[in-house]
Order: structure tokens, then C-alpha cells, then sequence
């Protein structure tokens, strides 16, 4: 795997921890579950975003 697609996958997957952690918050009705969500989602689309970005510049 080349080296600068590890950015977004690492972003990628921290968005996923961050997302299934605030699932565990909602579904036990803990604080913080929305924001959490929030940020995971957010997080896994700006890694995407990037991905596809540098995917493109490649295929140039």
C-alpha cells in the first residue's frame, strides 16, 4: 500500500471507533452519544473526501 493513502485510512478508522463507541452511548443512553456520533461520521466522511481526492490525483 503506498504511503500517502495511510492519512485517510487511519482517519477512516478512527472515525469507526469513534462511531461505534457512540452507538454503545445511544443504545445505553449515555451522555455525549450524539456528539460522538456526529464526529465519527464526520471524521469517516472527511477521510472518504480525501481518499477520493488523492485517488484522483493519481489517475491523472
Amino acid at each position: 500500500m503506498k504511503k500517502q493513502y495511510t492519512i485517510p485510512l487511519v482517519l477512516f478508522l478512527l472515525g469507526m471507533a469513534i462511531t461505534i463507541i457512540g452507538a454503545l452511548f445511544k443504545i445505553m443512553h449515555w451522555p455525549g452519544a450524539n456528539f460522538m456520533l456526529t464526529i465519527g461520521m464526520l471524521t469517516e466522511a472527511i477521510a472518504l473526501i480525501t481518499l477520493i481526492v488523492f485517488l484522483l490525483k493519481n489517475t491523472k
